[in-house]
């Protein structure tokens, strides 16, 4: 029988989570998981202007350890143990039993349940005599769903008759032995193992957004325990007390990184603990926008490809979804429904000039307000969430399809724009000044293509193409239906640009000359032409492949991948190439880079399992619409319907 059993141990590992909201919820929440299919209709709820604040956490040093930023149990050096999460605020404990997930939950004793407690949650052996009757059957077939949906994906990683090439070998070979154990168990993949390279600098480190094509790799293949020990273990490090020149940053911070450190207690004991990095040791000192986003879409990725929905169902996890949505959807000074960030806080992690409203932060915040609103639970508490994320969904699909979209109607338009408009009803409604239309834009952008800008702030338009913004648009429905054709036709119409000699580059054009100096601050990293600044990015096949199977134009993906399997395996995985067609390896690239090889390896799977991708990707929610199609229409009292909704998004 294996039994809970509590650590006597120095320090242990500890999680506590304080919220007014969320804890009295003993029994697993029923969560929304067909809200992708069928979303139900929120009509009549309030303004898109209306701010809620369904979620708040009151104690200020939630999740915050008072010795180290989260610890193993200690071993001796020639051991280890697996970690335990044991509350540090109590040693008076209630046991209670999750029915539905087997899983036993301590909160601590006495008090009303209403008030903020500490607790855990863990797993539950089916042979421990707490079981009560008929939970034990119950345990075994969804144990057996697990190993059948496991062995399924095993089988369907390589289809049978065709055998891996020495690229996939080895890939698979590098991405496994980049695995990182802590406490015994695997919770993430290093950012490059090049063993060459004597200076790894952060490269040694856990990143989460670096860790997604990993995981995805995994589950795919059926290997999902790393998934899970890194989402869980992730979550432990939300919003630790980590402060640059005396300033902590907000609740619900995600970290960009985390490394294991080992501490040695004494002459035969040591210790390991997870440190993670919230931007304080980053170029920059700019804390990550994206972790907390891509950490989301990760976790429903998870449910979707393992079918382990209890995973979404711990409080624990539920508190950490509401935590990032928390600090997402504070009020602020904004009158956008775009999230307002600072250059370096996304993948183009250095100045960029991409401050303000960038596309690709965009995009993927309306991907983790769709994932959210499927996993959150349907309870009291998440009302007013659900009825903010849905309100914030429809003004932020309506604002970036309608100002962020540019062809050649709309550059037309904007070439003609009158200027110094006062008025709710006027045309130029950002101040854009026609000047600002770059000479490069007017020959480059095919008749039937189109894209979405990179940014947009009062009289600023940011014209380039940013690849991933793109992409995810399309994978996330942000863009209309037609609008995600046009964009894959611009790719394909300007293939040598966008893919040229290795798929795929980051962004079209570089800056060169005086907006180089300026923009970039003369940054040396990112000279014309190379690593941000235009350089051509491999992880970016995995997305680029989801978005091509979702239009179902699968052979744009196919082509791309052939391109970059002939060479990623001579060149030794690079982190991304230079030159206007990506011709070179990379002057500063790392070799071995973990999110080149499974992003391959990623997008050799989906095109070989076509029905896996249509897991990660989501459909147009009508639904989401109707107050979109009211916004559009001169008349702001017309009932909006989903045949309005229908016909907008296809013409």
């Amino acid at each position: 029988m294996n039994a809970i059993k509590f650590c006597n141990m120095k320090f242990g590992c500890r999680l506590s989570i304080q919220s007014r909201s969320v804890l009295g919820f003993i029994k697993s929440p029923i969560l929304n998981r067909n809200l992708h299919e069928s979303p139900p209709r929120f009509l009549g709820f309030p303004s898109i202007h209306r701010t809620h604040k369904p979620f708040s956490v009151t104690n200020p040093n939630w999740g915050r350890s008072r010795i180290f930023p989260a610890t193993c149990c200690s071993s001796s050096k020639n051991s280890s143990s697996k970690p335990s999460y044991l509350v540090n605020y109590s040693t008076t404990l209630e046991t209670r039993v999750n029915e539905k997930n087997f899983e036993r939950i301590y909160v601590q004793g006495g008090g009303d349940l209403d008030e903020a407690r500490p607790l855990v949650v863990e797993t539950i052996d089916k042979d421990e005599t707490i079981v009560r009757e008929g939970e034990e059957s119950r345990l075994n077939e969804i144990q057996n769903e697990k190993l059948v949906s496991n062995d399924e994906a095993r089988e369907t990683a390589v289809p049978v008759g065709r055998t891996e090439s020495e690229a996939e070998k080895e890939a698979w070979r590098l991405l496994k032995e980049a695995v990182v154990t802590y406490c015994g168990s695997p919770v993430g993949t290093v950012a490059a193992n090049d063993p060459g390279d004597k200076m790894p600098l952060n490269y040694d480190q856990v990143f989460i957004r670096d860790f997604v094509p990993s995981a995805l790799a995994f589950l795919l293949k059926g290997e999902g325990e790393i998934v899970r020990n890194f989402l869980l273990h992730t979550l432990q490090l939300q919003s630790w007390e980590k402060t640059v020149d005396c300033y902590s940053p907000g609740q619900g911070l995600m970290p960009a990184s985390f490394k294991i450190r080992t501490v040695p207690l004494d002459e035969t004991k040591v210790e390991e603990v997870l440190d993670p990095d919230f931007g304080e040791s980053a170029i920059g000192r700019v804390a990550p926008v994206d972790s907390g986003l891509w950490w989301i879409i990760l976790l429903r990725a998870y449910g979707k490809i393992t079918g382990d929905y209890a995973m979404q169902e711990r409080v624990d996890v539920q508190t950490g979804i509401k935590l990032i949505l928390n600090l997402c959807l504070s009020d602020g000074f904004d009158m956008f429904p775009s999230l307002l960030v600072t250059d370096g806080s996304c993948m183009i992690d250095r100045r960029m000039g991409i401050h303000g409203h960038p596309l690709e932060i965009q995009s993927l915040f309306y991907s983790a307000l769709r994932c959210a609103r499927e996993m959150l639970a349907l309870d009291e508490g998440s009302k007013n969430l659900v009825r903010t994320i849905n309100n914030r969904l429809s003004a932020l699909s309506f604002h970036i399809r309608e100002y962020y979209w540019v062809d050649m109607k709309k550059i037309n338009e904007i070439y003609r724009y009158k200027t110094e408009e006062y008025s709710t009803e006027a045309t130029n409604k950002f101040n854009i000044y026609p000047e600002q239309i770059p000479h490069w834009l007017m020959d480059w952008i095919p008749e039937e293509g189109g894209y979405m800008i990179g940014n947009l702030q009062p009289a600023h338009m940011d014209f380039r193409f940013f690849t991933l913004g793109n992409i995810w648009s399309i994978v996330s429905s942000l863009s209309t239906p037609k609008q995600n054709n046009l964009i894959l036709n611009l790719i394909e119409s300007k293939w040598d640009d966008l893919v040229g000699q290795m798929p795929v580059k980051i962004c079209y054009p570089a800056l060169e000359l005086e907006d180089w100096r300026i923009i970039t601050g003369s940054d040396p990293k990112n000279t014309p032409w190379s690593y941000h600044n235009g350089g051509s990015w491999p992880t970016l096949l995995w997305q680029f492949t989801l978005a091509c199977l979702k239009m179902g134009r699968p052979e744009l993906a196919r082509k791309a991948v052939d391109i970059a399997e002939k060479r990623l395996y001579t060149d030794h995985w690079p982190e991304y190439y230079d030159t206007r067609n990506g011709k070179f390896i990379g002057k500063q690239s790392r070799l071995y880079q973990t999110w080149t090889i499974a992003g391959f390896l990623t997008s050799k799977m989906l095109l070989e399992n076509p029905d896996k991708a249509a897991l990660l990707f989501w459909e147009e929610d009508y639904d989401l619409l109707e107050t979109c199609v009211c916004a559009l229409s001169k008349s702001s009292r017309k009932k909006c319907s989903r045949g309005a909704a229908k016909s907008q998004i296809l013409v």
